[in-house]
C-alpha cells in the first residue's frame, strides 16, 4: 500500500506541475463569453440581449449594464419559480433536474437550481482539490487511505420532473464511480436523513475504516467526532482511525471550532478551508502558508466585487440600485466586498450573501469576512461577523473557556439600544466579566463599535448558555447536521424568539 500511495502521490505532485494556473482576469472574461453564449437563447438571455452584450467591445461593461443585480427572492419571483413548474430554458438551457434547498442562516426555504453543468464544475473543483493535496506535504500513505464526507441525506426529495436536497446530498448522490472506493460512510448511511440517527451508524461502522480524511461543517464533524469516541470508549479519535491526517472545513469559520476539535485528535491535523455554497463551489484554500481561498476563475462562475459600504449596500444586506459593482480585474486587495456570481446554474449577478476580502489579485485569493445579514450596524458600530469571533478568541484565551456558538441582536432596554449576547461556554464563568473582556475587545478593534458605544449604544450583556441548546433550536425549527448554520447577528424580534426558547428549555 506504501508503494501505491508513492505512486499517486507522485502522479498528484507531476499533475501540480503540469497544469499551470491560468490568468485569473482573462480567465473571467473568457468565462462570461461562454455562459453569456450558452444562456443566450434562453429567456433570459433575450430579455437581457446576451446576444448584443457579446458582439460588444467590453461585453463586461456591456453585461453589468444590461443585467440587474439579483438577490434570491428577486431571481425566483422573476425566473426560477418558473422552473419549478416544469418551464424549460429559463435561465439556463434545458430542464432541471436538481434543486438545492438552502438551510443556511437566511433562509430555509430557497430552491437554488443545480444544473448537469454546475454538476461538472463541482466534480473539476473537487479534482482540483485532490490534485492540490501535493502542495501540503502530505506523507505518501495518506493518499491510501479513505474520505469521510459528513453531508447532507443523499435520498433526495422525488417530485414530479425533479429532485430536491442540500447541495452535498446532490453532489455525493453524483460521485464519480471511481471515488467510491475511498468514499465513507457509503451511501447507504449517507441517505439517512435523521443526523441523530446518521452519526449513531457512523459511530458504530468508525472502527472498520481507515480514514485520512474529514469533510464537513466544523459544528457537525464536531459531534460525529463525540459519538464515535463515546460509543466506542475511545480517549481520541487517532485510537481508531490513526491515519487521518487532513480535515477539509467549510460553511463557517472554524476557528471557534478549532480548540474544541482539537481535543478529539492526538495530535492536530492539515486544515484546509473550502467554499461550497448552494449555488456552486466558490473557492478552495490551495497553500498552507495562508487560510485564504483561491477562485475558480475558469470554472463556470463569473465573480463581481461590491464595495461593503453604506453607499452600496443597504440595512437589509441588499446592492443598493445603481452601487457600484467591479470585476475582479477592478476590485482591490484588503477591501471588503459583497460578492456577486453568475454561474452555469442559471443564476445571474446573484448576491450569494457572503462578504469577502481580496488578499492576492495575481491569485485570485480571497477570504470570507462575513455575511450582509450578519452586520451589525443597528447604531452605527459596523460590526462584522469575522470582528465578532476574533472578539470571542480573545474571552477564550483570557477566561480559559471554549465557544463555538454565539447569537446577537441590538435590542431595545426601554428607549435605548443595547447588545445581547447568547454565547455557548463549556464552563460555569462570570457572564458580566465576559461581557466585559468582549466589549473592550470590540472596541479597540473596531473605531466605529467603540465611537457607538460613547453615544447610542448604552451596554452589552451577555448570558452564557449550554451548547446543546443552539443545536436543539436548530433541529426543532430549522434542522439539523448537514450544511445548516447556526444564525450569527438576529433582528431584534427573531431575537426575542429565540430568548424565550432559550427561557423554556434552561
Amino acid at each position: 500500500m506504501a508503494v501505491i500511495g508513492e505512486i499517486i502521490k507522485k502522479a498528484i505532485d507531476l499533475t501540480g506541475k503540469i497544469i499551470s494556473e491560468p490568468d485569473p482576469v482573462e480567465a473571467q472574461k473568457e468565462t462570461l463569453r461562454k455562459l453569456l453564449d450558452t444562456a443566450r437563447l434562453t429567456a433570459f438571455g433575450k430579455a437581457h440581449e446576451f446576444s448584443e452584450i457579446l458582439a460588444s467591445e467590453d461585453i463586461v461593461t456591456a453585461f453589468q449594464a444590461k443585467v440587474p443585480v439579483h438577490d434570491y427572492d428577486k431571481m425566483y419571483a422573476d425566473w426560477w419559480h418558473y422552473l419549478l413548474k416544469g418551464h424549460q430554458n429559463v435561465t439556463w438551457p434545458g430542464g432541471q433536474r436538481y434543486f438545492a434547498l438552502s438551510s443556511g442562516t437566511t433562509s430555509a426555504s430557497k430552491h437554488i437550481p443545480v444544473t448537469d453543468d454546475m454538476l461538472s464544475c463541482i466534480r473539476k473543483a473537487g479534482i482540483s482539490e485532490i490534485t492540490n493535496l501535493g502542495a501540503f506535504n502530505l506523507p505518501a500513505e495518506f493518499f491510501t487511505r479513505q474520505i469521510l464526507m459528513l453531508g447532507s441525506s443523499t435520498s433526495l426529495i422525488q417530485k414530479d420532473d425533479h429532485e430536491e436536497g442540500e447541495i452535498s446530498g446532490i453532489s455525493a448522490s453524483n460521485l464519480p464511480g471511481w471515488f467510491g472506493g475511498i468514499y465513507k460512510p457509503g451511501l447507504e448511511i449517507a441517505s439517512i436523513a435523521n443526523f441523530d440517527e446518521k452519526i449513531k451508524r457512523i459511530a458504530e461502522e468508525a472502527p472498520k475504516w481507515d480514514i485520512g480524511c474529514i469533510s464537513g461543517i466544523p459544528a457537525w464533524v464536531d459531534l460525529m467526532l463525540r459519538e464515535i469516541i463515546s460509543h466506542n470508549k475511545l480517549s481520541n479519535i487517532h485510537e481508531i482511525w490513526p491515519n487521518l491526517m487532513v480535515y477539509t472545513t467549510g460553511g463557517v469559520a472554524f476557528e471557534p471550532y478549532r480548540k474544541s476539535l482539537e481535543k478529539h485528535f492526538a495530535f492536530p491535523l492539515t486544515y484546509i478551508d473550502t467554499y461550497l455554497a448552494s449555488e456552486g463551489f466558490i473557492a478552495i484554500q490551495k497553500r498552507p502558508d495562508t487560510p485564504a481561498m483561491a477562485l475558480f476563475p475558469d470554472n463556470g462562475i463569473f465573480y463581481e466585487f461590491v464595495p461593503f459600504t453604506p453607499e452600496n449596500v443597504d440595512e437589509d444586506g441588499l446592492v443598493k440600485p445603481g452601487g457600484t459593482v467591479l470585476s475582479l480585474a477592478e476590485a482591490e486587495e484588503n477591501t471588503e466586498y459583497v460578492l456577486l456570481i453568475s454561474t452555469v446554474s442559471g443564476a445571474w449577478r446573484y448576491m450569494i450573501g457572503d462578504t469577502v476580502t481580496i488578499t492576492d489579485k495575481a491569485r485570485a485569493e480571497i477570504q470570507i469576512t462575513g455575511r450582509t445579514k450578519h452586520y451589525l450596524n443597528v447604531v452605527g458600530c459596523q460590526l462584522a461577523v469575522n470582528q465578532m469571533n476574533d472578539g470571542l478568541r480573545v474571552v477564550e484565551h483570557k477566561h480559559d473557556v471554549v465557544i463555538k456558538e454565539f447569537i446577537v441582536a441590538a435590542v431595545h432596554r426601554d428607549d435605548e439600544y443595547i447588545h445581547r449576547w447568547f454565547v455557548s461556554c463549556d464552563k460555569d464563568t462570570d457572564c458580566a466579566s465576559v461581557a466585559r473582556t468582549l466589549d473592550d475587545t470590540l472596541k479597540e478593534n473596531n473605531k466605529n463599535y467603540k465611537v457607538a458605544r460613547s453615544r447610542a449604544l448604552k451596554d452589552v450583556e451577555v448570558e452564557l448558555i449550554p451548547e446543546h441548546i443552539f443545536y436543539q433550536w436548530s433541529e426543532e425549527t430549522r434542522k439539523k447536521g448537514g450544511q445548516v448554520k447556526i444564525p450569527r447577528v438576529m433582528k431584534e424580534a427573531d431575537f426575542l424568539e429565540f430568548e424565550a426558547y432559550v427561557r423554556a428549555h434552561l
